[in-house]
């Protein structure tokens, strides 16, 4: 027994109550169990219980034995002051100041066994063999809350570069952005070579694609060689007269090319970025404006000038290809950028309608297709839009790997349904 399954036991009254007295004998009638309390103090608050005729309201303290009581130095603390009932997994013989209500021979033995199952599985996901039986209604409700969590974290992130950039919109959306474009390999370095140049800065060169290509090349430190090439040479003469003007210093996180696809080189991905800053000006205003999903991906259908047509790097030419945006990475910018810091303007300033259609544009996107969604694919779960492919990344990252079942909707369902 843990301290937490037994609070989940309490919370969800899952113990028999029949005959239920403390251990002095005296009858016991839980009217509400109170308030799970996160905070400092007591496990619950707000509780209201009837021992013999009297009505009690205040608080209750769990511990897996009624010896805990002292060894947590509850004794003497204001913050126990309060506390009405102190509920145990096994009472120890011994003077009690407060009533004690023991659960051990209370609580269903196959409960017990279902929690110890999930708590040392291996498997992909703990209830792997009986997520089957969950509900279609509970799996909806459950979906729902994990992508509004999922949402509400990436709105911290969001919240965070708008205190660092004075609450301008389009400068942490042009952030989140440039970091979506690094992918995960180089996420943190593009992120900073972003924070390096204001977005206003590059607004005045926005109609010089060179320019553009030459400030965000040259802040990842890549026109810092000796080359062959005529266009190479044209973006380090631009970047020098630039960094000069604007006194810009490289930043010291390096880009990296191993182990990726060459479409995601980061030449390719800064080379197609500066082409939508050139087309796209106050991007951000012109999202939340968007009246579909469709209009917001045809700003993003941008493809990098021709040099890059025939390489990958500079001074090393390749077969042609058009490095086009795809479609799957242009899905990935609305999944992790578009929607995040759409959801996050509306969170903040209290206008539902921006969540509302940061959902439905999750709705109306390609689901995501990676080893997380394949597992549950694997298990008969559905994925058929980028809503659910997220909401099943949550519950995989932050419920599933962390054995987090006794706070999951489909942990709470099959316990309860034991």
């Amino acid at each position: 027994m843990t301290e937490r399954l037994l609070q989940f036991i309490w919370q969800f009254q899952y113990f028999n109550k029949g005959e239920l007295t403390t251990v002095a004998g005296e009858e016991l009638q839980i009217i509400f169990p109170g308030h799970y309390n996160t905070d400092q103090g007591p496990d619950f608050t707000d509780a209201k219980i009837k021992i013999g005729k009297t009505t009690w309201a205040g608080r209750v303290e769990l511990h897996v034995n009624s010896t805990d009581w002292v060894k947590h130095k509850h004794e003497g603390d204001e913050n126990y002051n309060n506390v009405i009932l102190h509920v145990v997994w096994q009472n120890e013989p011994g003077d009690h100041s407060i009533p004690v209500l023991e659960l051990k021979n209370r609580v269903s033995k196959l409960l017990l066994q279902r929690y110890e199952e999930l708590m040392n599985s291996s498997s992909f996901i703990p209830c792997e063999n009986s997520i089957q039986s969950v509900r279609d209604i509970t799996w909806q409700s459950w979906k729902e809350r994990l992508l509004a969590e999922r949402l509400l974290r990436k709105a911290k992130a969001v919240e965070i570069f708008q205190q660092q950039n004075n609450d301008h919109w389009e400068e942490s959306f042009w952030w989140m952005l440039a970091r979506n474009f690094g992918i995960k390999v180089n996420a943190d370095a593009f992120e900073a070579i972003a924070k390096s140049i204001p977005v206003n800065v590059l607004a005045k060169h926005k109609n010089q694609i060179h320019q553009v290509e030459a400030l965000l090349l040259g802040q990842a430190d890549l026109l810092n060689e000796d080359f062959k090439e005529d266009y190479p040479k044209l973006l380090q003469r631009e970047y020098k007269f630039l960094q000069k003007k604007y006194d810009l210093k490289p930043v010291h996180i390096p880009v990296h090319f191993l182990r990726m696809r060459p479409g995601n080189f980061p030449t390719i991905r800064l080379a197609q970025l500066a082409v939508l800053i050139t087309e796209s000006s106050h991007l951000f205003s012109k999202i939340k404006e968007a009246k579909s999903i469709s209009e917001v991906k045809k700003w993003f259908d941008v493809t990098a000038n021709d040099y890059w047509h025939y390489h990958y790097r500079f001074d090393e030419e390749s077969a042609f290809r058009k490095k086009k945006l795809g479609t799957t990475m242009i899905d990935n910018i609305i999944i992790n950028t578009v929607c995040p810091v759409l959801f996050a303007y509306g969170n903040y300033h209290q206008e539902e309608k921006y969540k509302l259609k940061a959902l439905q544009w999750l709705e109306e996107t390609a689901a995501e297709s990676n080893s997380i969604t394949k597992g549950f694919k694997h298990l008969g779960i559905e994925n058929r839009s980028a809503y659910d492919s997220q909401a099943l990344i949550e519950l995989k990252t932050q419920y599933c790997d962390r054995k987090m079942c006794l706070e999951c909707g489909v942990g709470n369902y099959l316990l309860k349904n034991t």
